[in-house]
């Protein structure tokens, strides 16, 4: 197998798309919101292109007993109402920087193909800790970017995120920027500890807004109820911890 290999699953018509990435990461924000996107979005999707790279790791997925080699999927979505999607997905990201930057590239490569000029690379931003309110921290390639994304309620900090934004979302918008897309990353507050669909939600809603289309949110609420019961637990098990720790006079030797 080559270092990179892009198998043509379909060929499909687009009006101006977008390209929306979402692999994984912090809380698994990104992921969770373009399986979202797919989920709701299923009668109008067509997988398009699959990227295998030496660059994943070496193993297959398994369903139903067949497996598949791991790959990086392009969907094709013809949105009724606000413009079409190109919506990337995957496992994995890449084991190294040469292979992100690989990647990257050739993610880009297929979106000028298809004729896209725009890039939203979803993800999340680690707080440390459980949280109520969920805000989107943004990142854009250019400033022209900045009102639109305000208006929609993204917050940008100063020197947030600290260190940058890394993998294929930073990259997204470092190369995309030298290519001339115009590139933007929405990250969706979240603890870091555990995947996160209040997160997801919180970074589509932004997306909707911005580029016009409805979602309905059933099952990611679902989703994030079963991830309520799973904090839940969590916290009663460290309040026990906390009531079973021993005070000096439990220490105290008795003879």
């Amino acid at each position: 197998m080559d270092e990179l290999e892009i198998d043509v699953v379909a060929e499909v018509e687009l009006d101006d798309p977008v390209l929306v990435e979402g692999l994984p990461g912090v809380g698994h924000v990104g992921t969770l919101a373009v399986e979202h996107l797919l989920e709701e979005l299923e009668g109008e999707s067509t997988l398009v292109r699959r990227i295998y790279s030496r660059e994943f790791p070496p193993q297959v997925s398994v369903e139903d007993g067949v497996s598949e080699l791991t790959c990086a999927e392009l969907y094709a979505v013809d949105v009724p109402e606000g413009r079409d999607l190109l919506l990337l997905t995957g496992d994995h990201q890449a084991q190294s920087n040469e292979g992100h930057y690989t990647l990257t590239d050739a993610f880009l490569d297929i979106a000028e193909e298809f004729g896209a000029t725009d890039v939203y690379a979803l993800g999340g931003v680690p707080t440390g800790e459980l949280i109520d309110e969920y805000a989107v921290v943004g990142a854009v390639s250019d400033e022209s970017m900045l009102e639109a994304l305000e208006d929609a309620g993204v917050e940008f900090r100063e020197d947030e995120p600290a260190g940058g934004i890394v993998g294929v979302s930073g990259l997204l918008l470092g190369l995309g920027e030298r290519r001339g897309f115009e590139a933007a990353c929405l990250m969706g507050e979240t603890s870091g500890y555990l995947v996160d669909p209040k997160s997801a939600r919180a970074v589509l809603e932004v997306l909707e807004d911005v580029l016009g289309f409805d979602l309905e949110y059933e099952s990611l609420d679902e989703r994030a109820d079963e991830m309520e019961e799973v904090i839940g637990k969590i916290q009663e098990m460290e309040q026990q911890q906390q009531m079973d720790v021993p005070t000096d006079d439990d220490l105290r030797y008795i003879g």
